[in-house]
Parts: structure tokens; sequence; C-alpha cells
């Protein structure tokens, strides 16, 4: 059967990257946008279109409840990648924790089945800054001891910049609605992920994610087993010095990133 799949944010980096898969599969997926406008976000350096209709593709604001009901209204999944990326308060609050929510809400009142929500790497900066999870960004490059263990999303969040803080409140949010109201709501925490769809310094080495990778387990999210009511994983490449751990992702979304940060440096 086609889901139907709405993606906010689909004009940035990681929703037109989604899009870009999965409407490679018009079998599978019937592809709907939001954003706050049509244009690609000046973070996207190709020429990747958005081939949706305009019946599709809403131009709406995430802190308007109302335009948000009318665009999830339908969806079998909602891809919730819209956000404000910056620490700035006003608008990690107003995007970030207001308009978060009435997503999710509009979802639940919209019976929409799973949202498939966007957190970040960055929640996890705590454990990059220390010993021996900091040891590329502090410029030594070199794999984790023989036995460290990876850290998983089993791990507290340890945030340490107020974008990161909203977007524990996003995993926060699908504990919730799984949990009190019987959704499906599976939160990726995303590398680094860049226009140039390149590693920009090898300090960096560490937390990058390819385009190719955050769609494949975006991908993985939607079509997880409806039985999946919650979950928390890391979107990430197969980086060699990747200290975070995928093998949830494995074995419940089948993600298998096929990119590494040492070929795209």
């Amino acid at each position: 059967m086609t889901k139907k799949v709405l993606i906010t944010g689909i004009s940035g980096i990681v929703g037109s990257s989604a899009y870009m898969l999965m409407s490679q599969f018009p079998d599978q997926y019937e592809i709907y946008g939001l954003g706050r406008r049509r244009a690609l976000s000046e973070r996207v350096f190709d020429g990747r279109d958005i081939a949706l209709p305009e019946s599709r593709h809403f131009v709406a604001d995430i802190a308007d409840f109302d335009a948000v009901g009318a665009a999830v209204e339908g969806m079998d999944v909602v891809v919730h990648m819209a956000a404000f990326l910056t620490a700035d308060w006003e608008g990690v609050y107003r995007d970030n924790i207001g308009g978060a929510y009435n997503v999710f809400e509009a979802c639940r009142q919209a019976g929409v089945k799973r949202i498939v929500a966007a957190s970040t790497i960055q929640v996890s900066d705590g454990q990059r800054q220390r010993e021996p999870y900091n040891a590329v960004r502090s410029g030594k490059f070199e794999p984790l001891p023989e036995g460290t263990p990876l850290i998983s999303t089993d791990v507290p969040a340890e945030p340490r910049n107020l974008y990161a803080v909203s977007k524990v409140f996003n995993e926060s949010l699908c504990q919730v609605f799984a949990h009190r109201h019987d959704m499906s709501c599976l939160a990726i925490r995303i590398g680094w992920v860049l226009g140039e769809d390149r590693v920009p310094t090898p300090e960096a080495e560490d937390i990058w994610c390819s385009q190719a990778d955050i769609a494949r387990v975006i991908r993985g999210c939607v079509d997880a087993p409806d039985d999946l009511r919650f979950g928390i994983y890391y979107g990430m490449s197969n980086n060699r010095y990747r200290w975070v751990d995928l093998s949830n992702g494995q074995e419940e979304l089948g993600f298998e990133p096929q990119d590494r940060a040492e070929d795209h440096l």
C-alpha cells in the first residue's frame, strides 16, 4: 500500500534529501511537503528539484497550528524536519518547542500513525567533550581505545546549547505521544549534514553524515514495523572515528550507512 508521507522542512538539506530518495519509489510513497516557502534553502547547494504539485506542497509556518493541522490531515507518516537551526532563544522557543508541539498535537488529532522527528548529534555534545570520545575534535585523529563502549541512545542526553535542549524536548515529545497516545514516534539524532556533502574539517570526521545516509535512516523510520512505537536512533555515516552506536537502527530499521567521512574529506 502506498504511504502518504508529509515532510516538514522539505526545502532544507535533510528534508529535501529524504524527498530525493523516497520520490524514486512512487509506488511506495505519495510525498507531500510543508515549508515556509517553496524555494530551496540557501544551504542546499545543488540543483535538486522538489517536483511536487501545489496541492501537495503546503506553504505554512509550523507556529500556525491550524495550517499544520490542514497539512497533516490524511497522512500516514509525518517526517518532521522543520526547525530553527541556531541557539537564539526566541527562534528556538517559537519553532523547535512551540512549533514541534503543534506538529505532534495536530498529528494526534488527525490520526496520523507515525511521526519521524529530527533530533541532533548535539544532544550528545557532553559526551563528545570528554575523553576518550573527544579525540577527533581535539585533533588526535585516532579510533577509540579497544574495549571503549560506543555511546548508545540509552545514554542520557548531554546538550550544551539551547538548540540541542530543544531537540531533547522533541525526543521527549516522542515518548509522551508514543506512550500516552499510542502513536509511533521515532527520533533521529542527526549527524552533521552539509550542503557540500563533504566533511568541512578533519575535526568533524567523527560526527559527519552524508545526505544519502540521512535519507536512508529516515526512510528506515518511515518503513519500520507498525508495532515499533518509540525509538531514538543516531543518523550517522559509517565513519572510522565514529563513537556513537548505530546497532539499534540496524536491528530495528534496517539502517546500514553506506558512506564514510574519510572518503569525503
